[in-house]
């Protein structure tokens, strides 16, 4: 057993902003981050694009950026938390820069910007074609010389403890469920640990994985999601998957597509379809810089009337040199597949690539679970709506992780009475402690095969019936078919000794559920949603709590 102060499940942008920023506050106090790959492994390393910020005040403002937001967000934005990511986001970039973040600056040594679908001004910051990569360096750098947090790598969070695991019965309408720390499966020695934190961060990003291609990591696997859930936490939205327009067609790769920015759109490539036409004016009047649901479903069409499994971006008459300069890593790729961008179109199909909805939190982070945070991709804090508006993301994880940073030191203040120790020796005193993990009775799961085809299915279910265009007869087909799934997997998992690969598949079964669930409730088609049986807007704007 571990206890610790604050425990952060995590290492993406959000998880190590907030482990930073509370080690600098309380020197004293110790903070675990665990993460079940490598610390560089997560969803930020993968953000291509750039961050959106309004730190140019002449040629742009806070006002044109919220109104932006909102466009995108189709009507379900919260706008006070639109707002404050917005107006507060300058100086958390400005934290990064600090911290040792570098974005590409023009020769004069102002910040380069970029535009990209759905900006009104040219506001993204970016580090050539990996931004997020370069923000992950300078914060893993900075982590680095902090004393007090440790990390733990290779470490597969199971469950989060409740008053649950200590023999009370917890429901959707039970007051005040608390989280106590978490169960995790230590994958060195295989066994199930408890980690007992007076506060604890969900930083477990994404969930692109529940569909047969996205541009997201083999890790984003909806962990915190599905265990927010299965603790009776509020999850919201769950039905806003973001399709980014071009993941790069490789024909027979599955699994993780590379990426192709949208600021390539943004510095002048045209989509064309099979015949060489260039589509988007059909669909709007912004062309190929219009929101990415629009794109993405453009595409998605062009390709259902063409019969191809893919369409072309244009960037042939671009300047080589400054393709090369702003895009060396899709200029690299791509000419290891035999493209030569100033010679041949790129082939690209819409892939999943981020979830706008997640575990329900207030401005502060908090989620209706007490002691428990969630920020970054894992939760909806409000700022997207119904769809996100490009480059938004990190912004959004850097603010929200300083405001449960903010959040989280007023809970500590009055220590040492903390609230875990007085819980902790109120449970001794009657005699109840947070129990082991019992696994008893289960066995080595002798089958592979169960766990690799049940996730081939689960894919192929949420892919063929829940992507970009549904309707309720592909919904209800979904809906059967996780049933069985969610069934037969529960049985493996009451009789197996856990896995990675169990575990995944289990909190994947779960978000797609949730995800299902939520399309079927929202009766209408909105941002991201497009279902063919409501093809309007509902006069009733409302979020999905699940």
């Amino acid at each position: 057993m571990q206890q610790t102060d604050f425990l952060v499940i995590g290492s993406g942008i959000a998880g190590l902003t907030y482990a930073l920023k509370i080690a600098n506050e309380f020197p004293d106090k110790k903070i675990l981050v665990i993460t079940k790959a490598a610390a560089d492994e997560t969803n930020t390393k993968y953000a291509q694009g750039g961050i959106a910020v309004v730190n140019d005040l002449e040629n742009d403002s806070f006002e044109k950026h919220i109104e932006d937001t909102l466009i995108a967000g189709d009507g379900l934005c919260n706008e006070k938390v639109v707002e404050i990511v917005v107006k507060e986001g300058p100086e958390r970039v400005q934290e990064i820069i600090n911290w040792g973040a570098k974005f590409d600056k023009e020769n004069d040594g102002d910040y380069k910007r970029g535009k990209e679908g759905g900006h009104s001004e040219f506001r993204i910051l970016h580090h050539k074609d990996v931004t997020g990569k370069e923000m992950e360096r300078a914060l893993l750098e900075a982590v680095s010389r902090q004393k007090n947090i440790e990390f733990i790598k290779h470490c597969f969070v199971v469950d989060i403890i409740t008053q649950h695991h200590l023999g009370y019965l917890v429901t959707k309408s039970t007051p005040d469920v608390e989280c106590y720390g978490v169960y995790v499966l230590n994958l060195q020695t295989n066994k199930i640990e408890k980690m007992l934190s007076k506060i604890t961060l969900l930083a477990t990003g994404g969930n692109g994985q529940i569909y047969r291609t996205t541009t997201n990591p083999s890790i984003a696997t909806g962990d915190g999601v599905a265990m927010v859930y299965r603790a009776k936490g509020r999850i919201e939205n769950m039905e806003f998957i973001q399709f980014h327009p071009t993941a790069l067609y490789e024909p027979g790769v599955r699994g993780q597509a590379f990426l192709i920015t949208e600021a390539v759109r943004g510095d002048g490539g045209i989509l064309r379809n099979k015949n060489g036409e260039a589509f988007m004016e059909k669909y709007d009047v912004r062309k190929d810089l219009a929101p990415r649901d629009i794109v993405a479903r453009a595409i998605d069409s062009e390709m259902k009337r063409t019969g191809t499994e893919h369409v072309w971006l244009d960037c042939r008459h671009f300047n080589k040199e400054k393709f090369v300069e702003h895009f060396p890593n899709i200029y690299e790729k791509c000419l290891s597949i035999g493209i030569d961008i100033t010679k041949n179109m790129i082939p690209v199909a819409p892939a999943a690539h981020y979830s706008c909805g997640g575990i329900k939190t207030d401005e502060w982070g908090r989620s209706s679970i007490r002691n428990l945070y969630a920020c970054g991709e894992c939760a909806s804090t409000g700022l997207h709506g119904a769809n996100r508006l490009a480059s938004n993301s990190l912004l959004e994880a850097m603010v929200f992780a300083h405001r449960c940073y903010l959040d989280s030191t007023t809970k500590l203040s009055g220590s040492p009475g903390t609230l875990l120790s007085r819980k902790l020796s109120g449970w001794r005193r009657e005699g109840v402690e947070v129990p082991d993990w019992n696994a008893q009775g289960t066995t080595d799961p002798r089958e592979m095969i169960l766990i690799t085809q049940s996730l081939k299915e689960l894919q192929l279910v949420m892919s063929d019936y829940v992507g970009i265009v549904r309707n309720d007869i592909r919904l209800q087909r979904a809906m059967r078919r996780i049933d069985l799934l969610w069934e037969e997997t529960e049985q493996l998992y009451e009789t197996s000794s856990l896995s990675p690969q169990l575990l995944e598949l289990r909190n994947m079964i779960t978000v797609g559920y949730l995800v299902v669930k939520g399309a079927s409730f929202r009766k209408e088609s909105r941002g991201l949603h497009y279902n063919t049986d409501y093809p309007g807007k509902s006069n009733m704007v409302q979020n999905i709590v699940l």
